[in-house]
């Protein structure tokens, strides 16, 4: 199920992308995807138009940054250890692989997070390198995709804008994870108030092909 912007509130235009623009996949792994450990039902739905914007920004030469769950078989986020998830996105393992539909570009720096089993990152910049390389990059406006969006989609967004970036939720590239999508809106309204807009592939004037 894709989420779709809420026309009736109101919010400033959106930025169309620039060099000083990434586009930032969060944790497009198969666990997150159809018969994945934490995977949600109609996600193989989004992979098209994940695809669309990733070409996109190949394209013009921006950036493209995708974070990773990167687990030891002992996190403590997993169930077997006291914690609340499943075993997934174990190192190495098929589940932690990106989904083999996705066109990933050659040379797309990936942050691994969660790395410590003692720690979970719940956010891409939580325990990882994320910020330092936007910064490295010069960039001022990120456009945020994910498979799911209440977890690390959610937490990832908010972290953003509280590092001043200007963030761009690409609502047609996520879906409503494993709850209800009443769960998914609640996710959208948080990230919205810490100040992120909300954008489609019309917004941003992705060509058809």
């Amino acid at each position: 199920m894709k989420l779709s912007k809420d026309n009736s509130s109101e919010q400033a235009p959106i930025p169309q992308p620039d060099r000083q623009s990434a586009l930032l996949l969060v944790d497009p792994q198969n666990d997150f995807f159809p018969g994945g450990a934490m995977g949600m039902s109609e996600g193989n739905n989004l992979i098209s138009a994940i695809n669309a914007y990733i070409k996109h920004f190949s394209r013009q030469g921006w950036s493209i940054l995708t974070t990773r769950d990167w687990h030891a078989p002992n996190h403590c986020s997993f169930t077997e250890q006291g914690g609340p998830h499943p075993t997934h996105c174990v190192q190495g393992s098929r589940g932690a692989q990106f989904h083999s539909d996705l066109v990933m570009p050659p040379g797309m720096m990936v942050i691994s997070k969660g790395t410590d089993a003692k720690k979970d990152s719940k956010s891409g910049f939580e325990g990882s390198s994320l910020a330092d390389r936007l910064e490295d990059l010069d960039v001022k406006t990120v456009f945020v995709l994910g498979p799911a969006i209440e977890m690390a989609v959610k937490n990832t967004v908010i972290d953003a804008c509280k590092l001043g970036l200007q963030v761009i939720v690409l609502t047609d590239t996520i879906g409503d994870g494993q709850h209800e999508q009443s769960t998914a809106k609640q996710a959208l309204d948080e990230m919205t108030t810490a100040g992120a807009l909300c954008a489609v592939a019309s917004d941003l004037a992705l060509p058809a092909s």
